[in-house]
């Protein structure tokens, strides 16, 4: 399991992290759906990306699933997401 911090917040827990720097969409988000289904349900998977159209893509697809987005920020050009399986 990883810990995650973000400036300003505590820190949050992860159990398994996707690394989706320099991918385009759709890619983040099927990758995304992928790990997913490898972890069970009420873990948490951290994504890292760089594509500007995630902050929306992430937030929809989470609404559209039924996964739990816990957090998404922005720094240095990065997004990085939690998000919990349902």
């Amino acid at each position: 399991m990883g810990e995650c911090r973000y400036a300003g917040e505590s820190m949050m827990d992860f159990d398994t992290e996707l690394d989706a720097r320099g991918l385009s969409c759709p890619l983040p988000i099927l990758r995304a759906k992928k790990s997913l289904s490898q972890i069970n349900s009420g873990q948490v998977l951290r994504i890292v990306a760089t594509d500007k159209g995630a902050l929306n893509d992430f937030a929809e697809f989470c609404r559209q699933t039924g996964n739990e987005l816990l957090s998404s920020t922005a720094q240095n050009g990065e997004f990085v997401f939690l998000i919990r399986r349902r």
